[in-house]
């Protein structure tokens, strides 16, 4: 019987010593899009992102010039029309039409190209530096021995009330100032 009653003792004591343990959990958060953009290597990804971008958009520009020009030459030839170059006239505005629609088609398909690039050149340029972040709050969150920390820039935690910012932290870790 004092077996049984130390037994229980020492349970109920083990399952008190846990949950005081699990309350004394330190927990954090981070805005980690805040120490994100701050990174030198973000700035430097969105320049280039910005000069692949404007050169896409020139590009796309010209093509957008080169379609006005048929569109006014096929109006202008409309305009001119008269009974003696009908013939002639529908004939030219046929092979302009049809001009129109592959280079219209030329525009779509560059479009397309332009965002996958865009879209792959991000990707490139993003990746590491996600990486880095990532592994600055793993090294704040063993440093000051925090359980978790919860990213609240993104919504990630869907509920938080106190615990400790540690975006300094990890801009400091990340020699952001």
């Amino acid at each position: 019987m004092k077996n049984l009653v130390k037994g229980a003792i020492l349970a109920v004591g083990l399952f008190a010593g846990v949950q005081v343990a699990s309350a004394q959990q330190k927990i954090g958060h981070v805005n980690a899009d805040d120490v994100f953009q701050a990174t030198t290597e973000f700035k430097a990804a969105q320049e280039q992102l910005k000069v692949l971008s404007d050169a896409k958009q020139k590009e796309l520009e010209g093509m957008y010039a080169e379609l006005q020009k048929k569109e006014k030459e096929a109006n202008d030839l409309m305009l001119n029309q008269s009974e003696a170059n009908k013939s002639e006239t529908q004939t030219k505005l046929q092979a302009i039409g049809q001009e129109f629609q592959q280079m219209q088609t030329r525009v779509q398909e560059v479009q397309k190209v332009a965002q996958e690039d865009i879209g792959k050149k991000q990707q490139e340029l993003m990746a590491p530096i996600q990486t880095k972040l990532m592994n600055a709050i793993n090294a704040v969150a063993k440093e000051k021995g925090y359980a978790y920390i919860f990213d609240i820039g993104s919504g990630a935690a869907v509920y938080y009330q106190g615990g400790e910012d540690v975006t300094a932290d990890v801009k400091a870790k990340l020699g952001i100032k």
